[in-house]
């Protein structure tokens, strides 16, 4: 299974920064591409996997004003571990490493792998809101 390139304004969606930003990333190297069947600048989904985990920030401290984060998290699969029965998948969430623990089942029943866009939906009984 091999998880679909992905275009340049969908890649820097997933890591929190400009069209432009990723193609110059993409012209230096740091983040390798190729054209795809239309021509269009792409990158592996892999590769994008592996330049969000080593790349990634975390967010700045508030200094002032208050914030709540949402509960649904777009972010791209970097990391998969697995036994026979329980799974580890870490993506990332624009600055944000997110970690589910699930079946190895429903790993292999959606198709995660290092690359895949997912969402996630974070649910909880408790919900702590700051300000500083």
């Amino acid at each position: 299974m091999t998880a679909p390139p992905i275009r340049v304004r969908d890649a820097a969606a997933l890591l929190g920064v400009s069209d432009d930003t990723v193609r110059r990333w993409m012209d230096s190297g740091a983040l390798p591409s190729h054209d795809d069947e239309t021509g269009r600048k792409v990158v592996d989904a892999r590769a994008l996997a592996q330049y969000a985990r080593e790349h990634a920030a975390p967010p700045p401290e508030v200094a002032s004003g208050g914030s709540s984060a949402r509960n649904r998290l777009v972010g791209l699969v970097t990391e998969v571990v697995s036994d026979a029965v329980m799974s580890e998948v870490r993506m990332q969430c624009g600055p944000f490493t997110i970690v589910s623990l699930m079946s190895t089942r429903s790993v292999q029943e959606l198709g995660l792998e290092p690359g895949s866009i997912t969402v996630a939906v974070v649910k909880a009984t408790t919900v702590i809101v700051e300000t500083p």
